[in-house]
């Protein structure tokens, strides 16, 4: 979802983004209400803003696969308003305080931020406790958001080049996990729901047991508290159950491969590799290996393939984060007069290398630089911090990864680098999709694109 940003605090957060010190040590405080409600704490009296945010542990995997698109429809549902607040009136409330507020879905979670003057921490509590509270759920606001997701689907997805990447991979990638349908779900699964089992699902997902809290700026900490405690600690908790899958999905024993005709002017090589879970060993080792083949323009395969050979217009590689076992993608989109199965096999040949041959001392040197810049500019900011926080709190258990996560990545070795690509990078663990022009779908698979004479 898109807000509209103020330009005063657009010019806070560049200030409070310098304002923080790559050597310094977060501090927070953590605690849970008797509802069981998280709640942690960062104080950073630097800039007169405050980050207020609320994760819910709520994402598409939690759907019945027969009403996908929940999680993310109820993203855009809980704008709508509460008992106190009107339709139409909750970004009014942020955007006259001088603030932002925006909201994201993904396979796992549900994301709400605003940011705010600090003066003004006591709106951002309360609105968020209306949302968790008693947000309305009502047919006009679910027919008035059915729209929305509608129109978001055309734009992104359906009329959006390349815009069914992921749809088309997860569906092929899982068999039994509910990761094999992409967050914004089906429309036709939202038209079918009644009102009762919107209203349920709020029930079940949207309540303090299933919320964390996260604040990061500038704030007192026992003041906070004091609001928190007047906002949050009546709130009753859902009692439901609340809905994890155990699914494990199977290990994948041969190469799926497929092509698919879209709307497009240049074919694209699209491979999904099945890797573990985000926080394990493997899993730091797979990231950085990302950073070696595409961190940028000196990267492993924008240098062969972009710079060198002129084989692809760009490329790119990288974990899919995802709580449970997900995907590794690697993409590439062939350049003028290049024939698609030439620049797979030059992806392939990249690969290749780093399973056949150790990285050298000064280029893995570069990528644990890259990598530490990239983490600590991931907590250069109040609202970094805040969701940060918040992430590792819910699926790690551990807030405290935001001081010690990096050295995670920091005992990865070369041989590790080597043994990840070796593991999991092999035809038999991926889907491959070639990504072609409608115009080619009535003829024989012909991959060139020529050049214009």
């Amino acid at each position: 979802m898109l807000k509209k940003q103020s330009l005063i605090l657009w010019l806070l957060l560049v200030t409070v983004t310098a304002g923080y010190s790559q050597a310094r040590k977060i501090e927070f405080t953590e605690y849970d209400l008797p509802n069981g409600l998280h709640v942690i704490l960062h104080q950073d009296n630097t800039t007169p803003i405050v980050a207020v945010t609320v994760l819910y542990h709520v994402g598409s995997k939690n759907e019945d696969p027969n009403r996908t698109g929940f999680a993310h429809f109820f993203e855009h549902l809980l704008f709508e308003g509460s008992e106190n607040i009107k339709r139409g009136e909750f970004d009014k409330y942020i955007s006259g305080a001088g603030g932002t507020n925006n909201a994201n879905t993904s396979f796992d979670r549900t994301f709400y931020h605003e940011i705010l003057p600090s003066n003004q921490l006591e709106l951002g509590l309360w609105l968020e406790s209306e949302r968790m509270l008693h947000a309305k759920i009502e047919n006009v606001g679910v027919e008035t958001q059915r729209e929305v997701v509608k129109e978001e689907k055309r734009l992104r997805m359906d009329n959006q080049p390349y815009g069914s990447i992921l749809t088309e991979l997860l569906k092929r990638a899982y068999t039994v996990h509910p990761y094999q349908w992409a967050p914004i779900g089906s429309i036709e699964h939202l038209n079918a729901a009644s009102l009762n089992e919107f209203i349920q699902f709020y029930k079940t997902f949207y309540v303090p047991e299933n919320a964390t809290l996260s604040i990061a700026g500038d704030i007192d900490i026992e003041q906070t508290k004091t609001l928190i405690a007047r906002y949050f600690k009546d709130i009753p908790k859902g009692g439901k159950t609340i809905p994890r899958p155990t699914v494990v999905e199977p290990p994948q024993k041969a190469e799926i491969r497929d092509v698919v005709f879209d709307n497009i002017q240049l074919p694209a090589v699209i491979q999904a590799y099945h890797v573990p879970a985000q926080g394990t060993p493997d899993a730091y080792a797979l990231d950085m290996l990302s950073t070696l083949l595409s961190g940028g323009q000196s990267s492993r395969l924008y240098k062969a393939l972009v710079d060198e050979q002129k084989k692809a217009l760009q490329v790119g590689a990288y974990p899919l984060p995802t709580e449970a076992p997900g995907l590794y993608i690697t993409m590439g989109f062939v350049n003028m007069g290049v024939d698609i199965t030439d620049l797979e096999t030059a992806m392939d040949a990249e690969i290749a290398k780093v399973q056949k041959e150790l990285i050298s001392e000064k280029e893995f040197q570069k990528i644990r630089n890259q990598v530490e810049s990239n983490f600590v500019q991931q907590n250069s900011s109040a609202a970094g911090i805040a969701e940060n926080l918040a992430n590792y709190h819910v699926y790690f258990k551990d807030a405290n990864l935001i001081n010690t996560e990096l050295d995670k990545y920091m005992k990865v070795t070369r041989e590790d680098l080597q043994r990840v690509a070796k593991k999991y990078l092999v035809k038999e663990n991926r889907v491959v999709l070639h990504y072609l022009p409608k115009s080619a779908q009535s003829k024989p698979e012909n991959t060139q694109i020529k050049k214009d004479n």
